[in-house]
């Protein structure tokens, strides 16, 4: 039987871990594997053709095309990723779903099984109507968003779309625009003496916070002065920092990290470079996640915005940046609040769920 209520779908999404396998997951057995495929089961319930797309090993997308009275219509994409953060540090249960005082409990209720549960709910009520839409209508559980964006880059590129909504906790706003990340690690190498003649080696602690001293001096006030009307300034934050052995030796070693938040049109290569010749004796590496800046004047995005859902921008960054890189015009979307995603007892109201169903469900028959 088809769980209609999206609350009953989110409890059986919660209960199925995906934690991204990147860093500390908090569990001995992460992917997104077991998510996918029961996805894809579902899929074919609703009357989907669906189907598994390796990314990473035992790490797959799952993808659905629904029917369609002709070919040729726009393909309309329906993206939330099935990755969620580490369990670690959680005050709760995370993977238990339950339902208590108005809200679903557990990893990934508010980012993003809650949106998906809200999205799926929508095209399950649409049953036969989907054929007859102006779109083509595609859905996709994208893994690795939390660490990498594989599985939207994977997507993006073996798939052509003309919209995609990437589901989010944006209060069921438009989010048109975000900014861009871009995650430096630098590292300082020194000399171990013992501490006792601290004199005879060279410190790579004292190396690395001179180095984010002149960063903080000289960077900082030059990305303050590049301003997005929407999206305010570029934000650079160090991190982490952690270096030496023991408190008697002088450390040979330091690593630190740093969050940078761009702004669109701002590539990161010229950060990189700022970062450079400020910190020019320091070892660098980088990864980097798009922003995104869609014309708010495109049809689908009014559409969203007659329904309800204003258009705003966002500090963070998702999975709608990668489609947009690929031409294709994107805004994130769904129920919940970003400020319950990654906490220690995550939830989502589940009026707030609720309403994402009839959102998406409106907005699915306004395409006619």
């Amino acid at each position: 039987m088809i769980p209609y209520s999206p609350t009953s779908l989110l409890g059986e999404l919660i209960r199925i871990p995906s934690v991204n396998p990147e860093g500390d997951p908090g569990i001995s057995m992460p992917g997104e594997a077991r998510l996918a495929e029961f996805l894809e089961s579902y899929l074919r319930t609703l009357g989907a053709e669906a189907w598994l797309q390796e990314v990473l090993p035992g790490r797959p997308n799952v993808v659905a095309r629904f029917p369609s009275d002709h070919e040729g219509k726009p393909r309309l994409l329906l993206a939330p990723h099935t990755d969620t953060v580490s369990v670690a540090g959680m005050t709760i249960d995370p993977f238990s779903g339950e339902v208590r005082d108005g809200k679903v409990w557990g990893r990934g209720a508010s980012d993003t099984k809650g949106p998906m549960a809200a999205m799926l709910t929508a095209l399950a009520r649409m049953g036969e109507v989907i054929p007859t839409l102006s779109h083509e209508i595609w859905f996709a559980g994208l893994m690795g968003e939390e660490s990498g964006q594989y599985g939207a880059k994977a997507l993006a590129a073996s798939e052509h779309f003309d919209f995609v909504i990437a589901g989010e906790p944006t209060d069921l706003k438009t989010v048109h625009a975000h900014k861009g990340a871009l995650w430096i690690t630098l590292t300082s190498r020194g000399n171990a003496v013992h501490a006792s003649a601290p004199e005879r080696g060279e410190n790579a602690i004292y190396a690395m916070s001179r180095s984010i001293e002149k960063i903080r001096s000289e960077v900082i006030p030059q990305l303050d002065q590049l301003i997005h009307p929407l999206l305010g300034r570029t934000t650079l934050s160090v991190g982490t920092i952690k270096g030496g052995s023991k408190t008697n030796v002088v450390p040979d070693h330091c690593e630190a990290t740093i969050d940078i938040r761009l702004i669109p049109d701002l590539a990161p290569e010229r950060v990189v470079e700022l970062i450079r010749k400020a910190a020019p004796s320091l070892e660098l590496s980088y990864l980097s996640s798009k922003p995104l800046d869609t014309d708010p004047d495109h049809p689908l995005i009014g559409k969203l915005v007659s329904l309800g859902a204003s258009p705003v921008g966002a500090p963070w960054f998702c999975d709608a940046a990668v489609f947009a890189s690929h031409g294709v015009p994107a805004v994130a979307l769904g129920p919940g609040s970003i400020a319950q995603a990654h906490t220690a007892d995550e939830w989502i109201a589940m009026g707030d769920l609720e309403a994402g169903a009839e959102f998406f469900e409106k907005f699915l028959l306004s395409l006619v």
